[in-house]
């Protein structure tokens, strides 16, 4: 009698949490499911200008505003093929080349410089280092509109307007102080043993640095370089204010020209030009999208 109770005892307890799991994996399964449709939607919205204006550059310029379907009723390459011939004795792809020309520099300088100073934060005891970097971040508050006179005049007396060289030498110094703040708190958040068991081993602070560090928080320095390049390649302001010649604008200052027309702006022709423009950003951003997010989610672990 007692072993009978006992199994079905037993029995019971199991049905119980068989159901209680059926139970839980169905909560999970409706929670999967609003979270996915939420996402879905959200995601939608936010690529519903994007797909407007591929769709857009291939209709013709009276049905850009005169229907609000995605899908032209008449397919035309015309936008392509005329905005790449733009209206100046210059193609789109001169444009792209001279964006290009100014933002590497800008990247590479950018990475470099950051990567050095946030190392010396992070690892060395300098003279007045909590000064230094209260004036590091001082500089990430101060509104960059500010600067903008002081900046034009120092170039104006060196020579470099009209140049790219405004636009990417400053990068040399470090002048970044949010890229070097989120370098210095993803270097927090690394171990120290491999540095010191590589300077055990002879290793100067450079060779530290490249050999040992640089590798350690390379999805820092991915997310670092993907900033600057976005952040570049859609700055309007700098090349206006420093850039005079048509033959040296870049593609933001070329889609602003194609715009200022007395006849009328020729839409389809300049989102053609811009769908063309962010496609570079695009494909970087998904091909650094793994060192990216984790890059991103790292650098403020500790500190």
């Amino acid at each position: 009698m007692s072993s009978t109770m006992t199994a079905h005892n037993k029995s019971t307890a199991a049905n119980e949490s068989n159901l209680e799991n059926e139970r839980t994996l169905r909560r999970e399964k409706i929670n999967a499911f609003i979270r996915y449709t939420v996402l879905i939607i959200v995601g939608s919205l936010m690529l519903y200008p994007l797909i407007w204006m591929f769709s857009a550059a291939m209709k013709p310029n009276h049905e850009i505003f005169s229907s609000l379907s995605l899908i032209p009723s008449e397919w035309s390459l015309e936008g392509f093929i005329n905005g790449w011939k733009t209206g100046t004795e210059f193609t789109f792809g001169h444009y792209i080349y001279n964006t290009f020309a100014y933002v590497l520099p800008k990247v590479i300088l950018t990475v470099i410089s950051s990567t050095i100073v946030a190392y010396g934060f992070a690892r060395f005891d300098i003279p007045w280092k909590p000064f230094w970097f209260a004036l590091l971040i001082a500089t990430i508050l101060l509104p960059q509109s500010v600067l903008l006179i002081p900046q034009y005049l120092m170039f104006r007396e060196m020579g470099m307007l009209d140049s790219y060289l405004p636009l990417y030498l400053p990068m040399a110094f470090a002048t970044q102080g949010f890229f070097v703040f989120m370098l210095i708190q993803f270097l927090r958040g690394v171990p120290t043993d491999m540095e010191e068991a590589a300077m055990i081993d002879g290793c100067n602070s450079f060779q530290v640095l490249w050999h040992v560090v640089v590798p350690v928080i390379r999805p820092a320095i991915i997310s670092v370089a993907l900033f600057q390049f976005m952040w570049s390649v859609n700055d309007f302001l700098g090349p206006l204010i420093y850039v005079s010649s048509v033959e040296k604008y870049p593609i933001a200052l070329a889609l602003k020209m194609s715009i200022d027309v007395t006849e009328g702006a020729k839409w389809n022709e300049i989102l053609a030009m811009a769908s063309i423009a962010i496609i570079p950003s695009i494909i970087v951003f998904f091909m650094s999208q793994k060192y990216f997010v984790e890059g991103v989610t790292s650098s403020g672990i500790k500190g």
